[in-house]
């Protein structure tokens, strides 16, 4: 039987306070459903939100799937229907989709081997620290601390059946091949189950990245000679969060683009292109960014 009270599972959760309001994203799986699940066991007012992409056939019908377990719980449902078009990386624009229907605050279903192969994919594209921090912890992301294998267990205490999502076993995705493929083999290679180690790793890095990013909060980045003199992680640091802070996603620069910046900080270039229509350049020792000429921007 699984445990949820004293030393079960919601003690290895981050749920708010009992009574507060919380938006669950629930896709019908073993881990959304079991979020649901716990949710309304720590107290919350919780609502299920079902978003479908309209990416394949019957996917509308999943929320009649997650509706029912949201009243079999006694939480409140909501299904919203989104348009991903066409056009390159799907996965993350579908993403996208689904966390602007969520909201900012929803809660959402990712356990500790989301964890760990969030810090396998990144690694593989060649992030820096926060990327390899991989998902943090927090309201947002409640059930961090637990297994997969646990969320599955849970629906089948309670007498829900999670649905089967095909697109997770399609190896056109790098993550699925990092979930099916590259984690079992170097989970066979060590030895020993490499989710909690992947876990503390994430930790660590992600304190120290926090450091930096505390670091940079308080340099002028568009004060050039402070950010020359800083120290090269602190400031490359500062620029990435300075480029990446209106975009909507918060997807940061690429280390070339962040390098050029801080050539143009030291006096080595005048200007340099920084992408999406953008421009930095650098009068009397101050930066500036401002839209870029030519077709990728209005001057």
């Amino acid at each position: 039987m699984v445990a949820l009270g004293p030393d079960g599972l919601l003690d290895r959760c981050s749920f708010p306070a009992a009574g507060t309001p919380l938006v669950c994203g629930v896709s019908g799986g073993a881990d959304s459903l079991a979020l649901l699940v716990l949710a309304v066991a720590a107290g919350c007012e919780v609502t299920a939100v079902h978003v479908d992409h309209g990416l394949r056939a019957g996917s509308a019908d999943e929320a009649e799937v997650v509706g029912a377990a949201a009243e079999q719980l006694g939480a409140g449902f909501r299904a919203v229907s989104v348009e991903v078009g066409a056009g390159p990386n799907l996965e993350a624009r579908a993403r996208a989709a689904r966390h602007a229907a969520l909201g900012p605050d929803a809660a959402l279903g990712h356990t500790a081997d989301d964890l760990a192969e969030t810090v396998l994919v990144n690694l593989l594209r060649g992030a820096g620290l926060e990327g390899l921090a991989g998902i943090r912890p927090g309201p947002r992301h409640p059930i961090l601390g637990l297994r997969r294998a646990e969320t599955v267990a849970l629906c089948s205490e309670v007498g829900l059946t999670p649905l089967a999502d095909p697109s997770n076993h399609d190896p056109a995705f790098l993550r699925n091949r990092v979930r099916h493929e590259v984690l079992p083999l170097l989970v066979e290679v060590a030895g020993r189950d490499l989710v909690p180690v992947l876990d503390r790793q994430a930790a660590l890095l992600a304190e120290a990245a926090d450091h930096l990013r505390a670091e940079a909060d308080a340099l002028d980045v568009t004060d050039g000679p402070a950010l020359t003199a800083a120290p090269a992680a602190v400031a490359r640091v500062a620029v990435r969060e300075w480029l990446r802070a209106d975009d909507p996603e918060r997807h940061p620069p690429d280390a070339a683009t962040v390098e050029r910046v801080l050539d143009v900080a030291a006096g080595r270039s005048l200007a340099t292109d920084v992408g999406r229509g953008r421009r930095v350049e650098r009068t009397r020792g101050r930066l500036r960014l401002v839209p870029a000429a030519g077709p990728g921007g209005v001057r």
